[in-house]
């Protein structure tokens, strides 16, 4: 691939440059841990990965990060997987994330906004003191270290209440958004066998409200190891039978009790889409995601204690899980719970605005289909004090780039950042001391050995590759629930280069440093930044009488959308009318998620699978995007290789 943009869109100046937090840092780390004092941002990320424990040693000092015990060494044991991170320090998450209470007790810690656009804060102290409160009630509940509590919740305070008081008890956080259906959650939580379930009675979406106490009724049942329900009335209902009351949970005026645990202890867990089976369920430690966010919040994104954090986001994506994190760093974080187009398209701008965010963060598609609509931010909102807009979810297309610049400012830090949910951060992105070129991602993250390879394993520069990460990140998964002897982990990320990290995604590393996002080289779902499982969508599908088989792709488009068709193979003498079309929609719609409807359901002369009777998603992707047939699958391996010339046809006439 040749270098297209010699020239860039945005530069940052010599102040913001010398401001930066990862200038100040290097020049710390120069002077204290033998980081280059020269060479920028290129030669403080070469040391990073050439040093990496005095690197890791070097971010836990700059944050000043509180070991109650001191760690032996930074890696004991360097091997992926299975690296361990700082083994013997004890340490609490939740702690870390309400320090600033004692310096800024009356300043919002939590900006809350719902459909009405009308910012309500918490105060840092009003958090802890909730934090305090809850933490006590859930260890009168008999939660203890490594009890799961588990949340059905919009991303509201009450959300971030529930989050730290089970870290600073030392228990697993798991979440959901109330989106989802019964079948979505209990895949999820089954798995992980929460003791404690905090639910709403509904949520408020694009001018309605959705009344979810069936589902939580459902949830109930079918969660045999609860022992509390607590109840938080979002469309004011009475608490149902048995359950207990948020309000009382979160009355006393408690100091928190802070849990002194393992540097790997678990924090929470987040899934994967489940794209062969149910999603994998992905153990994230306490200190590892400390440190990475620490360093992930603070150098790359730049945050403080002066910044609003806003990032587009519901308790379903690990970006929820990511804004939460900007507590470390004294930031105030903007929780929305909404509808992101409501009552118009121009809705999330309106929000920045009226929040006084610094850093708001959407997805590429929400910026795409801004400019759509025609919407223009700096004519119709004040947003002086964004200085950098983040997009995530999927690659920001070209045209994203030069819409922000445009039609927000043309001195707009833009960073597009990529990572996974599998290490709940980026693994490259923003850099706010590099310049940003249309339709690159700036650089890869400090500490993270970021490689594009090509199938033997060789290095490739302004090539396209498979993304690898070459050593361990404290953040990567300490293991997946119900995994007791590693082979699904392994199987997830190793399987392909043994000990080193394969990720799945498609990327061009530029001469110069930046890097490019190609799309998924495997068959997972990515809509709207939410990575969805195509084993939903069938299991929800394949219920309907008429439907023998289905085949759902999601396809990145050149102009930045994304195409999800369904395919069909229907029942003799069933026929696609619009009725079942309509039937199709409501239940994906209902089972799963508005988000997961596919954008065309189109009727096929059957699936094709592979010899051991598993669809194949991935080789029909490839068709329609064009690859030819020889090239996108081995013949040998499918059950029935003239299924296959349908899908190539179709490719074919949509050109």
């Amino acid at each position: 691939m040749s270098i297209v943009n010699p020239q860039p869109l945005w530069q940052p100046d010599p102040q913001r440059i010398a401001r930066a937090q990862v200038t100040q840092f290097q020049a710390w780390a120069a002077e204290n841990h033998g980081a280059p004092a020269e060479g920028g941002y290129a030669a403080l990320h070469r040391w990073s990965v050439d040093e990496l424990e005095t690197f890791w040693k070097a971010v836990t000092e700059w944050f000043d990060v509180r070991f109650s015990t001191p760690y032996a060494r930074v890696l004991g044991e360097r091997s992926m997987p299975g690296a361990q991170w700082f083994p013997g320090a004890t340490l609490n998450y939740a702690e870390h994330a309400l320090r600033a209470a004692s310096t800024r007790a009356d300043e919002p810690a939590l900006l809350h906004v719902d459909e009405s656009h009308e910012p309500r804060p918490v105060t840092w102290s009003e958090l802890r003191r909730q934090v305090g409160s809850l933490a006590a009630e859930l260890r009168a509940l008999g939660v203890r270290p490594g009890d799961r509590v588990s949340g059905y919740l919009p991303n509201i305070p009450q959300a971030v209440v529930a989050l730290l008081a089970t870290a600073a008890v030392g228990g697993v956080w798991t979440s959901c958004a109330p989106d989802f259906g019964a079948r979505s959650v209990l895949d999820r939580f089954q798995q992980v066998e929460p003791v404690v379930l905090f639910t709403v009675d509904g949520y408020r979406y694009g001018g309605k409200e959705h009344d979810r106490r069936e589902t939580v009724a459902e949830l109930r049942r079918e969660l045999p190891t609860l022992r509390a329900v607590v109840h938080i009335p979002v469309l004011g209902t009475e608490a149902p039978e048995g359950a207990l009351e948020w309000s009382a949970l979160t009355a006393a005026d408690e100091e928190p009790v802070f849990e002194q645990v393992a540097f790997d202890h678990p924090l929470w867990v987040l899934y994967s889409s489940g794209t062969t089976g149910l999603p994998k369920a992905i153990v994230q430690s306490q200190g590892g995601i400390l440190v990475e966010h620490l360093k992930q919040l603070g150098l790359h994104c730049d945050l403080g204690p002066e910044d609003r954090f806003f990032w587009y986001t519901s308790t379903g994506w690990m970006m929820w899980n990511f804004l939460v994190s900007g507590l470390l760093t004294g930031t105030t974080i903007v929780l929305y719970d909404g509808s992101p187009g409501y009552p118009d398209t121009g809705a999330q701008w309106r929000i920045a605005e009226r929040t006084g965010a610094t850093l708001y963060g959407t997805s590429a598609a929400y910026v795409m289909a801004c400019r759509k609509a025609d919407v223009h931010p700096a004519r119709d909102f004040d947003l002086s004090k964004v200085q950098c807009v983040a997009t995530t979810g999927s690659p920001l297309p070209p045209d994203g780039f030069r819409w922000l610049h445009d039609e927000v400012r043309d001195n707009l830090w833009i960073a597009s950042v990529s990572g996974g949910t599998d290490v709940c951060s980026c693994f490259a992105g923003a850099v706010p001391t590099l310049p940003v070129h249309i339709g690159e991602l700036q650089a890869a993250g400090l500490g993270t050995d970021l490689q594009s390879w090509d199938p033997s394993g060789k290095p490739l520069i302004d090539e396209v590759g498979e993304l690898v990460v070459t050593n361990p990140m404290p953040s990567m998964p300490i293991h997946f629930w119900n995994d007791p002897d590693g082979s699904r982990y392994h199987d997830s990320y190793f399987d392909t280069y043994p000990g080193v990290w394969r990720h799945g995604d498609w990327i061009t590393i530029t001469s110069r440093g930046s890097v490019v996002i190609h799309g998924r080289s495997d068959s997972t779902l990515n809509r709207q930044g939410v990575r969805m499982g195509s084993a939903d969508i069938y299991e929800a599908v394949e219920r309907l009488p008429e439907i023998k088989e289905s085949l759902v792709i999601g396809i990145e488009q050149p102009d930045g959308g994304y195409w999800m068709p369904l395919f069909v193979h229907l029942v003799p003498g069933a026929v696609l009318d619009e009725a079942l079309l309509k039937r199709i929609k409501q239940t994906i719609r209902e089972q799963l998620s508005p988000r997961h409807v596919p954008d065309e359901v189109i009727e096929v002369p059957g699936v094709p699978h592979t010899l051991t009777g598993k669809r194949i998603e991935v080789p029909v992707k490839r068709l329609l995007q064009g690859t030819p047939l020889d090239k996108a699958v081995n013949p040998g391996s499918i059950d029935n290789l003239d299924l296959l010339h349908f899908y190539e046809e179709l490719a074919r006439k949509r050109g």
